[in-house]
């Protein structure tokens, strides 16, 4: 099925029910743990909030919902995303991402961490891709080169600070986590 295949089919489920378009083929996404949602909505707000204070009024942050399109057969969803420039309020696709997070699951943790950082880097736009570890409150950024190709990788914990430009936000990685309790992150997706 194509990306537009995709999205006609989408159009008529039910609510509650969340799928990727990979290779052609619909993929459901699993249903998530309460530390995931609680992490997801913080980095969302961490992005928010550090895009206000830059003044970056161009740049939106979303949460899960809002798909990417890696090429015609493939379209994910990440779990948060920052978007600059542009953008139609009633599509299903950012078309200029920056910044791609996902929060890793036990059960997303190979996709999240080679499938899914290929694809994203096969999006011009993208310049960081965010790994969040939510039983070591730790980050793994990856960050595109301006020259060269590739990409450099950080590992930033709960006492750090994130600096993605474009768009120019600092992002203090203990707000991530901030709301979970300590013992978080350990089990099953």
């Amino acid at each position: 099925m194509t990306a537009d295949e995709f999205l006609a089919w989408s159009a008529s489920w039910g609510e509650g029910e969340r799928y990727e378009l990979v290779d052609g083929i619909p993929v459901r996404l699993q249903a998530e743990r309460i530390a995931h949602a609680m992490v997801k909505l913080s980095i969302a707000i961490e992005m928010r909030r550090a895009l206000r204070a830059a003044e970056r009024s161009t740049c939106h942050a979303f949460i899960d919902g809002v798909s990417v399109r890696i090429a015609e057969d493939t379209l994910r969803e990440p779990d948060v995303l920052v978007h600059c420039g542009p953008f139609d309020p009633n599509s299903k696709i950012a078309d200029n991402p920056v910044v791609l997070v996902e929060v890793v699951s036990p059960s997303s943790a190979t996709t999240d961490r080679e499938r899914k950082l290929i694809d994203y880097f096969a999006i011009p736009s993208v310049r960081h891709y965010l790994v969040v570890l939510i039983p070591d409150r730790r980050v793994i950024h990856y960050e595109r080169a301006i020259e060269g190709g590739g990409f450099q990788v950080r590992i930033a914990g709960s006492a750090d600070e994130l600096s993605l430009d474009p768009p120019g936000i600092r992002l203090a990685v203990a707000e991530f986590f901030a709301d979970l309790p300590e013992d978080a992150g350990s089990g099953e997706a």
